[in-house]
């Protein structure tokens, strides 16, 4: 096989050759180091390259490491401490800051064998759906290279769908694994809120939860195999699952009862009917495939809802903000609108005005909608709904340093309305390319599980991958 197709390959094949000694681990990474030196000028999806250590990490690996990744090459995105690499958040408050330790991801991660060949980029403080950071610059969708790979994880998805590595480490706070997966032909899983550990900076995550890119169903539930599990001090945290998620991927789903919708949460987004017709016809794989689909009208286009959302993300937002100051050694109130985008700083000047009781009021408020949300739900098995409503914006459509800021943030709403939803409800969601636009670009569905129903929802997800496959799609600069 050749270096070029060595990273498309799934990372449990890749890891199965290092372990027979068909392929040493350095091959691998240095085959991996090599795409990420001759893509990623036009791509733009590395904050920082680490080829020496993840090179001395590889050769320390040898045939029948018995870890389940042992050798296999993975990015983390900037917003996770990898002990050594510059963690910036995409701000330049924190452009120099070295982390010192390591996040229980990335730990764990290491543990399983993956060698870490670099960060990856982001948004500035994960807010955006695209990934354009002052501080980094564009990061390009290399399926077409005019638009964006989606955000916040957008540059692993841009390191996945190229072939830079096999798999890429994000995280999700309001569709930020599952937008990239859609723009760039992946597979993104959102888990079950609490399923995958905050620690060790936090002891619970109310819309933010890590995962990862992957080109295929299996690999995503292998690695969550890895990921998931209570940390020592945890707050809250999702039941232990029955069985291995890799094995219950590979079961029959059984002959599940389905809801459509391609009603927005946001009354004011508009679906692209390319976008509306994903869905139409991924209702009628599920019912060829045995299922029962059902249209309903989910109640989410309620009175103050994306309102609510958005208070609450922006005091995770805030939070974030503070924290680079803390780190720039700024202190508290020194912070000035030069450190930031604008639109950071108007969130960050919006939320210094919301008390401590205004903050939790929006919270009980939030989850009180999606309470509602969650009932209505459940009847069904699955939801199935768009990825996104509209095709991959091209780059420059939302602009931080717009005349009224806010307004980019209100728009990047409309072109993902599916998804921060479920960040609110805590339900797994995931992003499946099923199908691909006559524009070239790939197109994606979700599909929402019942609250820790990961394992029906990658057993679902793996029969439409078998029945209508996406993982040999390749975008041409590869």
């Amino acid at each position: 096989m050749s270096d070029g197709d060595l990273m498309f390959r799934p990372a449990t094949e890749l890891a199965s050759l290092v372990r027979s000694g068909e392929l040493s681990a350095a091959e691998l990474v240095q085959s991996s180091l090599e795409r990420i030196e001759e893509l990623n000028p036009s791509l733009n999806a590395f904050v920082e390259i680490d080829a020496e250590r993840a090179l001395a990490s590889a050769g320390e690996i040898g045939p029948g490491d018995p870890r389940p990744f042992a050798g296999v090459p993975i990015a983390i995105k900037n917003n996770r401490p990898v002990s050594g690499l510059r963690l910036t958040y995409g701000c330049s408050l924190m452009s120099d800051h070295r982390a010192d330790y390591d996040h229980n991801v990335t730990r764990r991660l290491k543990q399983a064998g993956f060698v870490v060949v670099g960060s990856t980029t982001l948004p500035e403080y994960g807010i955006l759906p695209t990934s354009e950071a002052r501080l980094f610059g564009p990061t390009r969708n290399p399926w077409d290279p005019g638009r964006t790979p989606g955000g916040s994880s957008g540059g692993a998805a841009a390191a996945v769908a190229s072939g830079m590595v096999p798999v890429a480490h994000g995280n999700d706070g309001g569709g930020s694994l599952r937008i990239p997966a859609a723009c760039c032909g992946l597979v993104g899983l959102k888990p079950q809120r609490g399923r995958v550990s905050a620690a060790p900076e936090l002891g619970e995550s109310l819309l933010g939860i890590d995962g990862v890119l992957t080109h295929t169903v299996a690999d995503t539930a292998a690695i969550l195999d890895v990921l998931e599990g209570y940390e020592p001090g945890d707050a809250t945290w999702a039941p232990p699952p029955p069985e291995p998620f890799a094995h219950a991927a590979e079961r029959d789903p059984g002959t599940l009862r389905i809801a459509a919708t391609t009603l927005p949460p946001i009354p004011d987004a508009t679906v692209d009917p390319v976008c509306a017709q994903a869905v139409s016809d991924a209702a009628g794989l599920l019912r060829e495939l045995g299922h029962t689909v059902e249209e309903v009208d989910p109640p989410w286009q309620l009175d103050g809802l994306r309102e609510l959302f958005g208070a609450v993300f922006s005091i995770h937002i805030s939070l974030s903000i503070a924290y680079s100051g803390m780190v720039a050694g700024r202190g508290e109130g020194g912070i000035t609108e030069d450190d930031v985008e604008p639109m950071s700083w108007a969130i960050y000047s919006m939320v210094n005005h919301v008390n401590a009781v205004q903050g939790m009021g929006a919270t009980v408020r939030l989850e009180a909608l999606t309470r509602q949300l969650v009932a209505f739900l459940e009847p069904y098995d699955v939801l199935l709904t768009p990825a996104l409503a509209e095709r991959p914006l091209p780059l420059g459509t939302l602009d931080t340093a717009a005349p009224e800021p806010m307004s980019t943030f209100t728009r990047s709403g409309l072109f993902t309305p599916f998804t921060p939803i479920f960040n609110a409800s805590g339900q797994p969601g995931i992003s499946l390319p099923l199908f691909h636009g006559d524009d070239g670009l790939p197109l994606a569905v979700q599909l929402v599980g019942r609250p820790a129903g990961e394992a029906r929802l990658l057993a679902l997800a793996r029969q439409l991958e078998i029945a209508q496959p996406w993982a040999d799609r390749r975008p041409e600069i590869s």
